[in-house]
């Protein structure tokens, strides 16, 4: 899953300059210096979106590649008019007391990377590091790709010791790829195999892992595709076709890109700047985030205002030239999965983990059986001929199984309770005869028919018997949830959250719902499992009457660092937490609060129904939340006692859900503002925790880094090292 964040203007670009000429990374993080079309190189602390730092040539004189960090220096390095190389520091002022260089011929571009030495790449194909070319500015540069190819692209790529540079040509129409290494020096070049419809490539990315460039284009019929290049090859004369596979189609139409961009985001999501079509037949440009390996959209964002079809990509952050500003858009991309794209996981105990799993018998089912029968997971065998003369036995007894589940099966539309309880014992005993997903969504769906034709009827102990076989999920009956809504029955819905993986959200939604708005009275006679709650409320009450509130190991106190100014009275002390009405409900409500917590979900389709609660219900719920917040930074650990209980990170995700999807209701809300106050204070208290720690963190990184020459040759001695 990838995602978009809020973008927000860095700086304004020159009119009619047709976009930047590059922004590079600016030697720190959070830094990014931007290169205009014109005369002036700006370094920015993006997330401020203020200038560290600006750098004009003269009149008359003209930038011409993108100004590049030199990491080993500290230093800035620009070309101008081609052939002029400009280095200078943070303090200088005037361009023109730096260090110049003239060259002896046209520079293309400068690559510079951390731990690497700057290249310079000349327009004839021909690179070299900056410090052989300073200590021989006018040195002869020979010409590597021939007078009619024009260099298109370049890109430096490093991968521990291993340095590459790719740059494309082009020359009447067609493109040509030259990988060069370093060490030795071996050039690769290839010919780009042309388009049948003659569709021209329009952007360029690449990336090496495991000596090995993956090379993206995307070309003007929409059509993205990818190139293998191996380094382990050596160079030859002979021209080669670079084969190319198709990566990803965009949305077609009648249009053909006229410009686009390319960016890599990660192993698994590329980002694309392009024209889209609309219901109107027009097009409007759009920045588009897809998973290469599902072949899926995963977001997307219009840009009304056109871009110039230029995108870099540094630090998680997307840089764009939009209309006559340049924005920054931070994105997040998580790891790619089937499970991620449908949704979060619980997280699975080691004591649930079975040692012997079970499979289902598809063979049996496609032959006509009525059930599928679990067998222990066991080694493949190659067929025998016993096998094969045992097998047609087997088939035979097929059908009367299948004649026992379909009597079974009309038994249950008409037998009482107690006949029913004991016709299914052997299911809920786990007998291996009976245990299979087929057989419990069956007979589920049979029990759930007869419940809605019957009002009178419902077997609660027995759905709940057959929701912890583990056999069931929420696919295979989809109405049993439904009716334990109706019934509002907790205690069938606390089992099915606890054991269904595939709830979906408005249903989990439509639990809370029911939770919060049931009185204690009514949950004082219901079966509720407390066995996530009971440890950790029951040692809260005991705390609170034998010892005052301390401060704590892990960062949290309840006594703030800082006094906060805000002008809200609050009705109890601010700086402690009443221990009394820590839990704002009882044993069984929070039991099942927390079922809902450990669900599994996706953001994207809770946020709706989840705006469905009441206002009362949200302020009940954000209390309960701060609460477990609070219960788990008292211990270092972050966690909490007990089996089935939420952790930080999801307690943490439903806050910032709740009040996302609330967010004008909890600010107007009065009663709330106490509630929020508390909790901007202990979100504080951990931000200044763990700022702390980042400092104590870097202290040590650079501790490790350094290299300490040994001044004693004694067997003992002893250093103080002193953290500032």
């Amino acid at each position: 899953m990838a995602t978009l964040g809020e973008g927000f203007t860095l700086c304004g670009l020159a009119p009619g300059a047709g976009g930047p000429l590059g922004v590079e990374p600016g030697g720190g993080p959070d830094r990014a210096l931007v290169t205009d079309s014109g005369r002036t190189v700006t370094l920015y602390k993006v997330s401020d979106q203020k200038p560290l730092g600006s750098w004009t040539v003269k009149q008359g004189q003209r930038i011409t590649c993108p100004a590049v960090y030199n990491f080993e220096t500290g230093e800035y390095i620009a070309v101008h008019d081609n052939k002029v190389l400009r280095i200078w520091k943070d303090e200088d002022v005037n361009l023109e007391k730096v260090f110049k260089a003239t060259l002896s011929e046209d520079v293309y571009r400068l690559h510079s990377h951390p731990n690497v030495e700057p290249l310079v790449v000349f327009k004839r194909g021909a690179i070299r590091y900056l410090d052989a070319l300073l200590a021989a500015p006018q040195q002869r540069v020979e010409a590597v790709i021939p007078e009619e190819e024009v260099i298109q692209w370049t890109e430096m790529c490093v991968e521990a010791q291993q340095i590459i540079l790719v740059f494309i040509t082009e020359k009447h129409g067609d493109c040509y790829v030259y990988v060069q290494k370093f060490n030795p020096n071996v050039l690769l070049k290839y010919k780009l195999k042309p388009e049948e419809d003659m569709s021209n490539p329009l952007s360029f990315t690449a990336s090496l892992k495991n000596k090995t460039v993956t090379l993206l284009s995307l070309y003007s019929n929409r059509c993205s595709y990818k190139s293998l290049v191996s380094l382990l090859q050596s160079g030859t004369e002979e021209e080669q076709i670079l084969p190319k596979s198709l990566l990803l189609r965009l949305p077609m139409s009648s249009t053909v890109l006229k410009r686009a961009a390319l960016g890599i985001l990660d192993n698994t999501h590329i980002a694309v700047l392009a024209a889209s079509p609309s219901q109107n037949n027009d097009t409007k440009e759009c920045l588009c985030v897809w998973n290469i390996k599902f072949q899926t959209l995963q977001t997307s964002k219009e840009l009304p205002q056109g871009t110039s079809g230029q995108l870099w990509c540094y630090e998680g952050k997307l840089y764009v030239a939009h209309g006559k500003t340049m924005i920054v858009i931070p994105y997040q991309c998580e790891n790619s999965s089937l499970a991620a794209a449908l949704g979060k996981l619980k997280n699975i105990q080691v004591s649930e983990v079975k040692t012997a799993s079970t499979i289902v018998n598809w063979n049996v089912f496609l032959e006509g059986g009525s059930e599928l029968q679990p067998q222990q997971q066991s080694p493949v065998k190659t067929d025998s001929k016993r096998t094969l003369r045992s097998r047609k036995s087997n088939m035979a007894k097929v059908e009367p199984e299948a004649r026992k589940g379909e009597q079974l099966l009309e038994d249950l539309k008409t037998a009482s309770l107690n006949c029913i309880e004991g016709e299914l014992q052997p299911i809920f005993s786990n007998k291996p005869e009976s245990n299979s997903q087929i057989t419990a969504g069956q007979i589920a769906t049979t029990l759930v028919s007869r419940c809605t034709a019957e009002p009178t009827f419902y077997p609660q102990n027995i759905l709940i018997q057959l929701v912890q076989t583990r056999q069931l999920s929420y696919s295979l009956c989809p109405d049993l949830m439904a009716v334990a809504l109706e019934k509002m029955d907790v205690c069938l819905l606390q089992r099915c959250l606890q054991q269904f993986p595939d709830i979906p959200e408005a249903v989990t939604c439509a639990c809370l719902k029911t939770f919060l708005s049931m009185s204690d009275a009514n949950l004082e006679g219901a079966s509720v499992d407390v066995g996530s709650v009971v440890c950790y409320i029951d040692a809260a009450r005991e705390n609170i009457v034998d010892k005052p509130m301390e401060v704590v190991q892990n960062g949290f106190s309840p006594v703030l660092v800082e006094e906060d100014s805000s002008d809200i009275q609050l009705t109890q002390n601010p700086h402690t937490m009443d221990a009394k009405q820590s839990c704002p409900v009882n044993m069984k409500k929070a039991a099942l609060l927390n079922a809902i917590l450990i669900s599994a979900y996706s953001d994207t389709f809770l946020l709706p129904p989840l705006k469905d609660l009441s206002a009362q219900q949200v302020l009940l719920f954000l209390q309960y939340l701060q609460y477990l917040y609070v219960k788990c930074s008292e211990n270092v650990s972050t966690s909490l006692p007990g089996v089935d209980v939420p952790t930080i990170n999801q307690i943490m995700d439903w806050m910032s859900l709740l009040l996302d999807a609330h967010f004008t209701v909890v600010v107007m809300l009065p009663e709330a503002k106490g509630l929020l106050t508390n909790l901007h204070k202990f979100v504080r208290a951990q931000v200044k925790f763990y700022s702390e720690l980042n400092k104590i963190e870097g202290s040590l990184q650079e501790l490790q880094n350094a290299k300490y020459q040994q001044k004693y040759s004694g067997l003992y001695s002893i250093e103080v090292l002193e953290l500032i």
